[in-house]
């Protein structure tokens, strides 16, 4: 199995298709398990990958850790930093942090961006390794720098709170930026705080509206609360009850515990809309 076809089907499993196409009756499927089992470290990883995801085949995380072991000690990079997941995790094996911290360096030494995050972040909880702020931001940055929307929200959280680096809001509000415009969710919301408070940019309500609409569109509960509010107050749009109704219950309904407080005084004082729901 070539290259282009190990990234296709990595393509295929990222998007949810393709499941009736490798079920385990079909010919293609058979051809990958018997490439893998002669050593094809490319038909190993893929095995792992589809196990791992229940895509044509039902899920077993100890058949993905099986065949991402398979091709991480051939040095697939990608079946390192996928295995190294799975220990974190602890799914197909027992949790254990230090393997996982194994694994990642090995993917890490190969380059593998992902690892380099995920070693960040081990970093910065302190799992596997002793914590060491700076030294996650270190990794943060360099996959941040590579254009991964994750590390990049990571970087604005360690400037807005001073971790690792000294605190810097403009910095922090910069990195948060980049993520938010490839679509993080998270980093849209903490966007949008900043221009609600002005932190790092200039304070601006509609900047923090649309940000916060960005990410509430996308389920992000503490946006959808910040978007209540927003419309509750009239800052940044026109003061709207309704829609601060409708984007309070979306929070609620993800049980956001800012908005499951307010919802409980709410029924208390017998608010009408949302006794309505």
């Amino acid at each position: 199995m070539n290259t282009l076809l190990k990234k296709m089907m990595v393509a295929l499993l990222a998007l949810g298709i393709g499941q009736a196409a490798w079920a385990d009756s079909v010919p293609d499927f058979k051809k990958m398990l018997q490439a893998a089992e002669q050593g094809n470290a490319d038909a190993q990883f893929n095995l792992g990958l589809m196990y791992d995801n229940g895509r044509g085949v039902r899920q077993d995380y100890t058949k993905a850790v099986q065949w991402y072991r398979k091709a991480a000690e051939q040095g697939d990079a990608q079946a390192q930093s996928n295995l190294a997941s799975m220990y974190s995790n602890g799914q197909g094996v027992r949790q254990d942090y230090a393997e996982a911290v194994r694994w990642y360096r090995k993917a890490v030494e190969q380059g593998d961006v992902n690892a380099q995050l995920n070693l960040g972040v081990m970093y910065a909880n302190g799992q596997g390794v002793r914590q060491d702020y700076a030294e996650a931001v270190r990794w943060f940055r360099k996959t941040a720098e590579q254009g991964l929307a994750e590390a990049q929200y990571n970087l604005g959280l360690a400037y807005k709170q001073g971790q690792g680096v000294s605190q810097d809001y403009v910095q922090a509000a910069s990195w948060y930026r980049k993520a938010a415009e490839q679509g993080h969710a998270g980093a849209q919301n903490n966007l949008g705080l900043m221009y609600e408070q002005g932190q790092g940019v200039r304070q601006d309500y509609v900047q923090a509206v649309k940000w916060y609409r960005k990410a509430a569109e996308q389920g992000h509960a503490g946006a959808q609360n910040n978007l209540s509010v927003m419309y509750y107050k009239g800052q940044g749009v026109r003061q709207d009850d309704a829609e601060a109704v409708r984007w309070y219950l979306k929070a609620v309904e993800q049980e956001f515990p800012e908005a499951m407080r307010w919802y409980r005084k709410a029924v208390e004082q017998e608010f009408p809309p949302v006794q309505k729901k």
